[in-house]
């Protein structure tokens, strides 16, 4: 079919489509379908719907919706399998003594409201956002310089992943129009194949090719982002075609969209880990011993085969796709709840007249507190429920804005966090580590210090560890579990028959509209 004879897509607000989303999902897809507004008359704008709002004209809070609409780019890219390739950069170097790094950049290159990129917009790009919260921030930048056609940072010791950290969202490049005098963001004017027409947070944006692009046209001229937070409604979307791309599905809704002939659904594993988060200063889950019985008392295979529909759950932290810092000599995480119970008991643990440990009055019951963005999250949370009580332990469960975690993180009121976390938002999964493990990250470890594991690191860091670093490193993950891995990913996504060229980035840094057809 060709798109012109396509209906005319409208995307559902999330307003119009809650009182009744309880009422359809209830009813077979027919007559759902049946109950969703008639659609008519064609247009050519390719739709793409996710899970994420859109909170602000600002790269620290929702850069990664901007660069994975293709509206902003950073200086360096990363492929499918994590090499890094040039992006506004061509080209990287460091100097002898490993204390600068010269970034050539890309001639010729238009911000979307006309005016050059040149070294001096660059600087100003990347010094507001290293004002701001960020993993540059942890880094020892002593200095960035504009040169003639280059970037220059100067360090006081060696960084090896350096360029890698400018291929986090976070540090896209942007007009100097794009920011406010105290350097907050109030447009988005950046350098990719797309320019926004209208923005309106925190739920859409509209985008148009940008004529004077550096690099090749796209093929579809228009496209929109909508943020649609309730799972039901993207399914439903999906079924009934009013987008080309929806992204975050449940499981459920994956099966079932697989079976139609007008959907494709695609995955792909990523570099990202279901895991649990521990406060490791909480009295019950201070010993290490204590975060190991938790850790037997949960059924990977299980959770990953019913609830996910993973083909398996998670042995250790990384996922096979993370080349070094995954060990397949690693002891894998098992599944024991018998030998939970002992190790609880070994811990001064008694079972209460209902099932629930206590020690010394105290009662074994801590709260997980999780978020719907990532549907699976609040399933997988019910399902530990289920199981922690069969060790003993009673799990309170809070589902919440996600926000609620770094904010619990940093007040110190988190018990557990039920989180996925990605290890290659920069690239080089070391700017990950470094700083969820070593320097007190958010969506890291709380309330654990591992000076072995904080050498290592360091060492990886500045380019001197080596595979055998890494390995050791996760070994001491695996053996202190100041987190708790679950399960790897899988990135799924919905895609209608009416477009080709579809591809799923395994590093999530794109949505690869700039190379999607219409179908013919």
């Amino acid at each position: 079919m060709s798109h012109q004879s396509l209906p005319e897509k409208r995307i559902l607000k999330e307003s119009e489509t809650r009182p009744m989303t309880k009422f359809l999902l209830n009813m077979s897809t027919a007559i759902a379908l049946a109950a969703l507004p008639n659609l008519a008359a064609a247009n050519d704008t390719l739709d793409v719907v996710a899970q994420f709002e859109i909170q602000a004209p600002e790269p620290a809070t929702s850069g990664y919706i901007f660069t994975r609409m293709g509206i902003a780019e950073t200086l360096v890219n990363a492929d499918a399998d994590g090499n890094l390739t040039a992006g506004l950069a061509t080209a990287w170097a460091t100097s002898e003594d490993r204390l600068s790094w010269t970034f050539t950049l890309r001639e010729n290159v238009k911000f979307h409201d006309g005016t050059a990129m040149t070294p001096e917009t660059v600087l100003n790009a990347l010094e507001i956002a290293r004002g701001k919260p960020g993993p540059l921030n942890d880094l020892p930048i002593t200095a960035i310089s504009a040169q003639d056609g280059a970037i220059v940072v100067t360090l006081s010791e060696p960084v090896g992943a350096l360029p890698a950290y400018f291929a986090y969202f976070r540090y896209q490049i942007l007009a100097p129009a794009s920011y406010a005098p105290d350097g907050a963001g109030v447009a988005i004017i950046g350098t990719g194949p797309y320019q926004i027409t209208q923005l309106e947070p925190p739920l859409s944006l509209d985008a148009t090719a940008f004529a004077d692009y550096w690099g090749h046209a796209p093929h579809i001229a228009d496209v929109t982002y909508s943020g649609v937070s309730r799972v039901e409604t993207r399914a439903l979307i999906a079924e009934s075609g009013e987008a080309e791309f929806v992204f975050g599905l449940d499981p459920a809704s994956v099966a079932r969209l697989d079976m139609l002939d007008h959907v494709n659904v695609m995955a792909v594993d990523i570099p990202r880990t279901l895991l649990i988060k521990v406060n490791a200063g909480h009295p019950a889950l201070s010993e290490p011993i204590a975060r190991r019985a938790l850790s037997l008392g949960i059924d990977r295979a299980g959770i990953a085969k019913a609830v996910l529909r993973y083909p398996q759950g998670a042995s250790q932290l990384f996922p096979p796709s993370i080349a070094g810092w995954h060990d397949d000599a690693l002891a894998p995480l098992t599944y024991d709840p018998e030998e939970a119970r002992a190790l609880l008991a070994d811990l001064g643990w008694r079972t209460g007249e209902d099932g629930i440990l206590t020690r010394e009055s105290e009662r074994f019951t801590i709260t997980l507190t999780t978020y719907p963005d990532r549907p699976e999250l609040p399933l997988v949370a019910a399902v530990l429920e289920q199981q922690f009580r069969a060790i003993g332990v009673e799990l309170i469960i809070n589902t919440t804005n996600s926000s609620e975690i770094p904010a619990g993180h940093q007040d110190g009121s988190l018990d557990l966090g039920l989180i996925a976390r990605n290890f290659s938002l920069i690239p080089d999964p070391i700017g990950t580590v470094r700083g969820d493990y070593v320097g007190n990250g958010d969506w890291g470890a709380m309330n654990w210090q591992n000076a072995e594991f904080a050498n290592l690191v360091q060492a990886i860091a500045r380019g001197d560890g080596s595979n055998t670093h890494k390995a050791q490193a996760a070994a001491i993950l695996q053996s202190e579990l100041p987190i708790i891995p679950i399960a790897w990913y899988q990135q799924t996504l919905a895609v209608s028959d009416t477009v080709t060229g579809a591809t799923v980035d395994p590093f999530e840094r794109s949505f690869g509209l700039q190379e999607i057809r219409w179908s013919e």
